[in-house]
């Protein structure tokens, strides 16, 4: 009997490469394969062991002992022909490499937190009319400009440990509320940090954010088990914002340099497109919000 390890969705089991190809295994259909049926009932969605081990020419038992933790060392060829019989996209199939990497060699501890350069904040401060941040892999915001906070939140009234995209977005009610499609914006939170879990399972920050919304958390807990992964790629969000109302911005994910562990994101609107003029009005009223703020702040210490 085929037993699916960590069923609940929750913090990693410690065998990445076996729960993720046993969720791949699953989520395939064997009519897609081009495997035929041989009358037997299935009693596990997806292919079974013996049928991925036929596909990807490896031994059935070879396939047991990867899923349950007990082969260590997995060739680059092997991987490969796992990838091309489960069918993996590109984003899938470099997180089970990245997961497998893990099974050969210890990774270094992350830092607990990153520090910003200071040419890279006065970048953030001259962008005025675009919203951005500067994010660490954890989706950690360790820097942001008047903009962002306009568009999205006041980072500054957050604790250092609340600043996080993703346990934002499912933990605050109000950032939720932004997301026109919130369950899409959430599936893509938990793609993006399972990828970054592959890529560093002993970092102790990522471990314990997982920990926290799986425990807090149903869908995340959910999607969590479900094993999808993404990387970076170019894509476009849809807000609700409370002053100006709906908006849809592209989203500019660009890496730094001197800071591999780092990357700036730009939210951008189509000139002359309605979501240009519902950005440009939200960043004239929080610019004249903010300063009358700053006024009555100086009145009263006067």
């Amino acid at each position: 009997m085929e037993h699916h390890g960590n069923p609940s969705g929750g913090p990693s089991s410690g065998n990445e490469l076996g729960d993720f190809l046993r969720a791949r295994r699953a989520a395939l259909d064997p009519r897609r394969a081009g495997l035929p049926e041989d009358g037997r009932p299935r009693r596990v969605p997806g292919l079974r062991r013996e049928e991925l081990a036929q596909l990807a020419h490896v031994s059935t038992d070879y396939v047991v002992r990867l899923e349950q933790g007990r082969t260590r060392r997995v060739s680059r060829p092997v991987l490969d022909a796992l990838a091309d019989a489960l069918e993996l996209a590109p984003d899938e199939r470099a997180y089970l490499f990245a997961v497998a990497d893990v099974t050969q060699a210890a990774r270094a501890r992350q830092p607990a937190r990153q520090q910003v350069d200071q040419q890279l904040r006065q970048l953030l401060d001259g962008m005025h009319d675009i919203p951005a941040l500067v994010l660490d892999r954890r989706q950690d915001v360790l820097a942001w400009n008047s903009a962002a906070a306009a568009l999205l939140t006041d980072f500054s009234a957050l604790p250092p440990g609340e600043r996080n995209l993703i346990r934002l977005t499912f933990l605050d009610d109000a950032y939720r509320s932004l997301y026109a499609d919130w369950p899409r914006a959430a599936r893509e939170c938990v793609a993006v940090l399972r990828m970054e879990a592959g890529r560093n399972p002993d970092d102790p920050v990522l471990t314990a954010l997982v920990g926290e919304l799986s425990v807090r958390d149903p869908d995340f807990r959910t999607w969590w088990g479900s094993h999808q992964v993404r990387g970076p790629r170019q894509l476009s969000k849809t807000y609700h914002h409370p002053v100006v109302g709906t908006l849809t911005l592209d989203v500019q994910q660009l890496t730094v340099d001197t800071q591999p562990d780092q990357h700036l994101v730009a939210y951008t609107a189509s000139p002359g497109s309605p979501s240009h003029e519902a950005l440009r009005f939200l960043l004239q009223w929080s610019a004249h919000t903010t300063g009358r703020e700053d006024d009555h702040a100086a009145n009263q210490g006067g």
